[in-house]
């Protein structure tokens, strides 16, 4: 179950356009403490912005940790490194160790959240990784991507999933740390916003996040909008769109063209046509690579994180989202969805996916098979 909190203020960011300033901002404000946890982190103009303003936090005497993904963040340059640890940023990988050679299950449980905790003022939660929008091969348009803003009670939650996470990796890997973990502070009221912060691990919260989508979803009543990167639900979540566009709710997915991971795009185009059948409006977004993790259902109930609805998020990776349940911030964020759709993206009707993709519809069933099958050899599976 979703514990929402009451009184909090949470502020929605669309892109780096908007989220890198407010990032660097809450930095240079920061008098204490800064957790900083992403799955990639890039030595590009952001990267080397953000990178600065942790150095100056830290010539402030302000304790900073910095924890990366090992396979996320693995090309960033060593001497990098060294340098944000010589001017006193601690910083940890999350499972470094990616050999492919390795037939360990636990190398593909990655850390893909991205998390910023700022003293006691203010959390950062969502999907974008500390990467420029333009940091993609013909780019000529930013990723369509969300984070948000949270302050109130909600952020000592996240604080402490933040300094929790940063404690167990120190330990696994008997790395040092003068970090020292303080109680969590019940904190004063910033807004009339009730939130909750949901995470997916592999130990306590292995479904909290599939399961807060499918407990709004068999709640709606009017419409569900769902922008993913990455769709490849497991049959659960396909059962639940699925009776949702049968009681008469408009279910809508707007999801990305550009082929990313071509193995994984051709799976999920497997799911069109049972979805397309059932009357579900599918867009394709073509503008720019569509990074987002987001979901509006019935204009009052939202969700911003990190978390894709396909495998690797749902049974793998630790991810974290925010869900928001006010009529306010719904609708902003379904606002901004719906001109996305209509400035940007494709859809993609019934007539035209069985008429005009035959080779496309043999290739996505190849495609789902043998991700399943990875899936299964790994010792996964989306039976929920």
């Amino acid at each position: 179950m979703t514990n929402l909190i009451a009184a909090n203020q949470v502020s929605l960011l669309r892109n780096g356009t908007e989220y890198f300033p407010a990032l660097e901002a809450a930095i240079d404000q920061a008098s204490h403490e800064i957790h900083l946890q992403t799955y990639i982190y890039e030595l590009d103009d952001i990267g080397l912005r953000i990178g600065a303003a942790l150095k100056r936090a830290v010539a402030r005497g302000v304790r900073v940790y910095l924890l990366l993904d090992g396979f996320g963040s693995k090309d960033l340059p060593k001497a990098y490194i060294r340098e944000l640890v010589d001017s006193g940023i601690e910083v940890q990988f999350f499972r470094p160790k990616i050999s492919p050679w390795t037939l360990k299950r636990k190398r593909l449980r990655r850390m893909h959240r991205k998390l910023v905790v700022i003293d006691d003022a203010c959390a950062f939660v969502g999907g974008i990784n500390i990467i420029d929008d333009y940091n993609t091969p013909g780019h000529v348009s930013p990723r369509v991507d969300y984070a948000v803003c949270v302050q109130g009670p909600l952020l000592s939650v996240i604080k402490h999933s933040a300094a929790t996470l940063w404690r167990r990796v120190c330990w696994a890997y008997l790395q040092k740390t003068h970090f020292i973990e303080h109680p969590p502070k019940l904190l004063p009221a910033a807004g009339s916003m009730w939130a909750a912060f949901v995470v997916r691990d592999n130990l306590w919260h292995r479904y909290d996040i599939e399961q807060a989508y499918l407990t709004a979803m068999e709640n709606a009543t009017t419409e569900i909008v769902i922008a993913c990167a990455y769709f490849l639900p497991g049959i659960r979540f396909r059962h639940a769109l699925r009776k949702a566009a049968r009681r008469g709710i408009r279910v809508v997915l707007l999801l990305q063209a550009r082929v990313e991971y071509r193995l994984l795009d051709f799976a999920s185009h497997a799911m069109y046509s049972s979805l397309l059948r059932h009357g579900i409006e599918i867009y394709e977004y073509q503008k720019s690579f569509m990074h987002s993790k987001v979901a509006v259902i019935d204009r009052r109930w939202a969700t911003v994180g990190s978390s894709n609805i396909d495998p690797m998020s749902f049974l793998l990776a630790r991810e974290a989202n925010v869900v928001v349940n006010d009529i306010g911030f719904a609708t902003e964020l379904s606002v901004d969805l719906q001109q996305a759709m209509d400035s940007g993206a494709q859809q993609v009707t019934w007539d035209a996916w069985q008429h005009g993709h035959l080779l496309k519809r043999f290739l996505s069933w190849l495609a789902y098979g043998l991700t399943r099958l990875m899936m299964g050899v790994a010792g996964y599976s989306d039976r929920r």
